[in-house]
């Protein structure tokens, strides 16, 4: 449960924000890493002191729901002339280490992140004639917050988060959200570490299924350039009727271009998935669509692989450019890594580390596979192919109920253990899937978007998919996050 009130109102945890400037003796009271944050904050609202804040009752490191023990919440005036109109301000608490004492985040030192090392904002558009800001979107950021501490994988900018429902539970077109820099938020040194700010961005469904298929990034700059969508400060509006494909139909052919020459940036998702050794049965055949994959395919009839053929040749038609050049990056863990890892990094980005199993012993070489995807995932089999495979990268779906993972890897890329020899290969729960072998896929991606058409219908019937559909940040059926 969380409490609205001024953050100078009194109360067992959360005293009046000092500025810069406090007494010493007063600083010396006031946690430290909260107070550098509020430093930033004054910095850019000097003539907001006390804003409002939602404020978690129970905190979390006492054992309340919560993670964040607080959202201010302040008044923009925007720049009218630069198209930034008037909105509320939101940022968060509770991410980096406030305290420095191991109640919440273990303290590592000065040098790296402060806790998971960042917060969350938030700029919501103002209504007119709106005199106190909407407390919804601080419920929202305790839910992202409650994914972070959960799962401990991080945010990113570029990372979207599939929310699959309006942000304020109303009508709105303004489902999922992509995440960026705040615009005016600098990063902030604490005595526990640096604090930088990640913007939380409202987009509609296919806005976010653009940033799936060519990059967050990507999508981030077009929304900047269309001041109804979020203009230069990437300001939701949850009042906007129309995509910014619909507003400029232009920026689509952006896109377009952008997957064709770039792929996807999208190296993985947590996701409902599970595989199978097929030397065993299948644990669970009807909880979810099923993919089989290996040495000893069902027969199809004359139609089917004529259908599948016609699919296959359309997905190589995809992408007649030579393949991008193979990853390269730092080894690690055995592993692709485009950075040096933080605490533990989200699966939402190219510049993200894919997920890092249990130690084990040795690699297994499997004859055939059984795959199991939720709706969701199976529908990001496409993105996966033509993407990120074609493009000689990697893909990895990690399972959000265990330790679980399964990695399509192409021919380019170090430290995979699937080879060409034995393109199925398992490290105890993590599963490779190699290049060329994906192809035997391709068939599938129209079954995957359109089951009722798809050629496994005409072979008794389709698994039915679970009811409901699957949040990132949801481990229940039925949102990167």
């Amino acid at each position: 449960m969380a409490e609205l009130r001024p953050s100078g109102a009194p109360g067992p945890t959360a005293p009046p924000a000092p500025g810069p400037t406090a007494p010493p003796a007063f600083a010396s009271l006031f946690p430290p890493g909260l107070h550098a944050i509020y430093g930033e904050c004054r910095r850019l609202y000097p003539d907001q002191p006390n804003p409002l804040q939602v404020t978690a009752i129970v905190k979390y490191w006492l054992g309340g729901p919560d993670p964040l023990d607080y959202v201010s919440m302040y008044r923009n005036v925007g720049s009218p002339s630069a198209n930034i109109p008037e909105h509320w301000h939101y940022i968060s608490f509770g991410l980096s280490d406030l305290y420095g004492d191991n109640r919440v985040h273990e303290f590592t030192g000065t040098d790296g992140p402060s806790g998971f090392g960042f917060e969350l904002t938030f700029r919501l558009k103002r209504e007119t004639g709106e005199s106190a800001p909407p407390t919804w979107p601080a419920e929202l950021m305790q839910g992202l917050a409650r994914y972070v501490f959960q799962s401990e994988n991080t945010f990113c900018s570029g990372d979207h988060v599939s929310w699959h429902s309006p942000l304020d539970n109303s009508e709105s077109r303004i489902q999922h959200m992509l995440l960026t820099e705040d615009p005016q938020m600098q990063p902030v040194q604490t005595p526990f570490g640096v604090v930088t700010f990640l913007q939380i961005v409202g987009v509609c469904t296919e806005e976010l299924h653009s940033a799936q298929q060519w990059n967050g990034q990507g999508i981030l700059e077009l929304l900047r350039t269309v001041p109804v969508a979020g203009g230069p400060w990437l300001i939701t509006d949850m009042r906007r009727g129309e995509t910014i494909f619909e507003i400029d139909p232009h920026l689509q052919e952006r896109v377009d271009k952008g997957i064709e020459t770039d792929g996807s940036n999208l190296s993985g998702v947590s996701a409902k998935c599970a595989w199978d050794d097929l030397s065993r049965p299948p644990e669970d055949d009807e909880d979810s669509r099923s993919i089989c994959i290996g040495t000893q395919p069902r027969r199809l009839s004359g139609k089917d692989t004529e259908q599948i053929r016609e699919t296959l040749r359309r997905g190589l038609e995809i992408n007649s450019k030579p393949v991008l050049p193979p990853i390269n990056p730092q080894r690690q863990n055995g592993l692709a890594h485009d950075r040096a890892p933080s605490r533990k990094d989200s699966l939402e980005s190219d510049s993200s580390t894919a997920i890092i199993p249990h130690e084990l012993i040795r690699t297994r070489q499997l004859e055939s596979v059984h795959l199991k995807f939720n709706q969701e995932s199976g529908a990001l089999i496409p993105l996966c192919l033509r993407g990120r495979l074609l493009h000689g990268r990697h893909f990895t779906y990690k399972s959000i109920t265990g330790d679980m993972a399964i990695t399509f890897v192409s021919t380019g890329v170090e430290g995979a253990f699937a080879t060409e020899e034995h393109p199925y290969a398992a490290h105890g729960p993590w599963l490779q899937v190699r290049r060329p072998f994906f192809f035997s896929l391709l068939p599938f991606i129209d079954f995957l978007a359109h089951p009722s058409s798809s050629p496994l219908a005409a072979l008794g019937g389709t698994p039915s998919w679970e009811a409901g559909h699957e949040r990132l940040l949801d481990s229940g059926p039925g949102a990167c996050v």
